[in-house]
């Protein structure tokens, strides 16, 4: 059965012997190989084993041929791994062996054979392609493109998506919704544990490492993990984005509130937490972030026909 991945997580077609390639096509293989041009002709350019490959525009990406897809997110391929199935070898008009290549094919089977079978709260890896103000754009097979909103990044407050992820960030997400086009919106906060969960890895006493968030007239709102911030005294000399050290002096967890005490107010370097799952695979139903104790509610229903239309 073929196994679809994100794009540059392929077998490589370069390395492959020609009886190789021959089994790859008939097999449908995806592979993936670096494009080396886009030329005059619309088309992407590979070389397979000393051999051409031939990718043309309309099977470039999935939708190309409609005319939904623009050069530039084609040529900017070039110089990348890129997916794609050998649809077989042909002979160009200067009687040279090439083969035709197609991503949009190897979409196509990703999107029927896998992406259409997963639902609201399934889980699925995938890769940061390029971050935007609102949000990050991710890969979650063979090039097909999701959001991960901003809003989805995690329960504590950041300013931008780099905050959080990278480009080129292999990361897991849960599938929030579909969107009008029938596109995931994808979520991460749901696998980065609840403030019970997080909370529990700090202790009243410790000092530890933040990231300041806002900065407020009652006070400065700093992270001390992904899906965990606490607050301490007003400082309007910080600013967001900012590593500092900060003493615990509470945690209260029928308030889902951390009290913290500004120790240094600039270590000087730049700090983005490691993203930690408590959810790594599967599927989620429902997800309450917040504690027995608290009041407030912070939580999300993923099994609703909304999220997951006919």
């Amino acid at each position: 059965m073929q196994a679809f991945r994100t794009e540059e997580n392929y077998r490589s077609a370069s390395r492959l012997s020609e009886a190789e390639l021959r089994a790859a096509i008939a097999s449908r293989e995806i592979l993936q190989s670096t494009a080396l041009a886009f030329d005059t002709h619309r088309q992407l350019r590979f070389e397979l084993g000393g051999v051409r490959g031939i990718m043309p525009f309309a099977q470039c990406a999935d939708g190309a041929e409609t005319g939904s897809v623009r050069d530039i997110a084609v040529l900017t391929r070039v110089g990348r791994p890129t997916c794609f199935i050998i649809e077989g070898m042909e002979t160009g008009p200067d009687g040279r062996p090439f083969y035709r290549l197609s991503r949009a094919q190897a979409q196509r089977m990703c999107k029927a054979e896998y992406l259409d079978q997963l639902v609201s709260g399934d889980i699925l890896p995938c890769t940061v392609t390029h971050i935007e103000p609102f949000g990050a754009f991710c890969d979650v097979g063979c090039g097909i493109s999701a959001l991960l909103p901003i809003d989805c990044m995690s329960v504590s407050r950041i300013s931008s998506p780099a905050d959080r992820v990278r480009v080129g960030q292999q990361i897991l997400c849960a599938i929030k919704s579909r969107d009008p086009q029938g596109r995931f919106v994808l979520t991460i906060r749901e696998l980065l544990g609840t403030w019970a969960e997080n909370a529990a890895a700090f202790s009243i006493g410790e000092t530890v490492v933040g990231i300041v968030r806002s900065v407020e007239e009652y006070g400065t709102f700093i992270e001390i993990a992904p899906n965990l911030a606490g607050l301490a005294e007003s400082c309007p000399d910080l600013r967001p984005g900012q590593a500092v050290s900060v003493y615990i002096k509470s945690i209260l967890p029928e308030k889902m509130k951390i009290k913290l005490v500004i120790v240094n107010h600039s270590l000087g370097q730049p700090l983005r937490f490691d993203l930690r799952y408590f959810i790594t695979e599967g599927h989620i139903d429902h997800w309450l972030y917040s504690t027995p104790e608290s009041r407030k509610r912070i939580e999300t229903e993923f099994d609703c026909p909304a999220c997951n239309p006919a």
